[in-house]
């Protein structure tokens, strides 16, 4: 295990909530690239990052889950890559001050292997690309989120463990009828098994369903998992309300539910989409009760 992470002791460690719903909060348009933002308004994306630090995470990520240059390329921005994802590194350092640590975000590239439409050689060239930039910009570590390919999980893994930094590998599990499999049909299980294997740090989940049902889940990854477990829950799942995606649990439910998730053995703790300041701040008010 790398140093930074045995560093972090046993945990409880709170991580920050969503950054997509935050962004729109700030004019985000639907179907604007989000990572684009980090050179059109680093203000707004500080501010994001610096109110999860005011609430209590001691974690944040960075504005770069969909940076990689697959991603970019669907929004024409390929030719931009580098300096995104420096800035998202950049942006997130800043509204950190030394208080909180800055884990690089990256996503899936949005290429199917299964269908042929990339190769594990074109992945393992993006991944590296990306991993080398957000390690080069000051990235405390890496965190491959969302992810439900295990090969591609096993690709961006590797390349993220090139620059030397801790990774963190977390699944999404939102198929099958216990919801306990991700799309592509892998269980929690085989999930550990991919990460340990290409020598990730931490394993965990996000995404895909609210936070009770992370419950069950995280105590299946701790069974499984010789790595800490790092967890962050929806905030339910949305409902659409005059076009809009509306999240109904609130903080104090979810920041109830996260002790349990914490009690089953996660390391790691945070949210996810449609999550806030007020759901981290409402964590760590709880963790702070005698």
């Amino acid at each position: 295990m790398h140093p930074l992470v045995s560093g972090l002791g046993q945990g409880p460690v709170i991580t920050d909530g969503a950054w997509g719903t935050q962004l729109q909060a700030r004019g985000l348009r639907p179907g604007e690239c989000p990572d684009t933002w980090n050179l059109k308004h680093p203000d707004r994306v500080e501010s994001v990052a610096r109110a999860y630090v005011d609430a209590g995470s001691r974690i944040i990520l960075t504005n770069t889950f969909g940076a990689s240059r697959l991603q970019l390329a669907h929004h024409d921005q390929a030719a931009y890559v580098g300096p995104i994802n420096r800035a998202g590194v950049e942006i997130s350092r800043r509204a950190a001050a030394g208080r909180a640590l800055v884990f690089a975000s990256i996503g899936p590239t949005g290429r199917m292997l299964v269908s042929e439409e990339t190769t594990e050689d074109e992945l393992r060239r993006v991944f590296e690309e990306q991993t080398l930039l957000l390690a080069a910009a000051g990235a405390d570590a890496l965190l491959l989120e969302t992810f439900a390919d295990l090969d591609e999980a096993r690709i961006g893994i590797t390349a993220a463990k090139k620059t030397g930094l801790p990774v963190v590998a977390s699944f999404v599990f939102d198929s099958g009828p216990q919801r306990d499999r991700t799309m592509m049909g892998a269980t929690p299980e085989q999930a550990v098994e991919t990460a340990v294997n290409a020598g990730a740090d931490v394993v965990g989940a996000n995404c895909g369903r609210g936070i009770e049902g992370f419950v069950h889940l995280c105590a299946r990854l701790r069974a499984a998992s010789p790595l800490p477990v790092w967890i962050k829950a929806n905030a339910g799942l949305p409902e659409l309300v005059d076009g809009q995606a509306v999240y109904r649990t609130g903080p104090e439910f979810f920041a109830e539910k996260a002790m349990e998730v914490i009690a089953g053995g996660a390391t790691f703790i945070g949210g996810c989409c449609g999550t806030s300041p007020a759901f981290i701040a409402a964590i760590a008010a709880r963790l702070q009760r005698p």
